[in-house]
């Protein structure tokens, strides 16, 4: 069974002590979000979705995940928010669909995140904007890391900041803005516009 529907009725819980991380992409994105239409990948229990519809005219959150997608549904939900399971790397959305992107923290599970980096430009529009937060790793593992080891989470790429910047820049993104922040796991929010 999936690692992430094993996890999806804890996950939100268990996100509480990385608050400050969570509320600094809430304010950052949902003042990009203002009045846009956003795709949301890997939405989890759907916490960035919830926080950022007020500001956006559109939100579709999507994750692999069934049971996360079940999770994000409960306890009420926006009114302009529409969850549904979506495999980032395989996207049934049309060409030039969405204003905004966001993926969050997820790229560093995925085996191929290349494919997903396809499927976003593919289906963002012209002038649109990536909005790509990502755990950051510096060599030694936490104990966080560990315990998220043991109990199944695998991270396919450990990358530094400097490393997740470079494989932003090779799959075709220009990084507007950037900006690391302290957390459990550290956390680097980026913002990116096609090649």
């Amino acid at each position: 069974m999936n690692i992430w529907n094993i996890f999806a009725p804890i996950y939100e819980r268990s996100m509480k002590s990385q608050q400050q991380i969570y509320s600094y992409i809430y304010a950052h994105a949902a003042a990009t979000c203002e009045g846009k239409d956003v795709l949301e990948l890997a939405t989890g229990p759907g916490m960035i979705a919830k926080n950022i519809a007020h500001a956006a005219r559109s939100v579709v959150a999507t994750d692999f995940a069934e049971k996360m997608i079940a999770t994000a549904k409960k306890n009420g939900c926006p009114k302009n928010v529409t969850f549904e399971v979506a495999d980032a790397t395989d996207l049934q959305y049309d060409d030039n669909s969405f204003d905004i992107v966001i993926i969050a923290s997820a790229l560093h599970i995925m085996p191929n995140p290349e494919k997903a980096m396809q499927e976003i430009s593919r289906v963002l529009k012209d002038g649109g904007t990536l909005i790509a937060p990502n755990f950051i790793f510096s060599g030694k593992k936490n104990l966080w890391q560990h315990f998220l080891s043991f109990i199944g989470v695998k991270f396919a790429h450990e990358w530094t900041a400097d490393e997740y910047s470079d494989f932003l820049r090779q799959n075709g993104w220009q990084i507007v803005g950037s900006e690391i922040v302290k957390g459990r796991i550290d956390l680097i929010y980026v913002e990116c516009k096609k090649g």
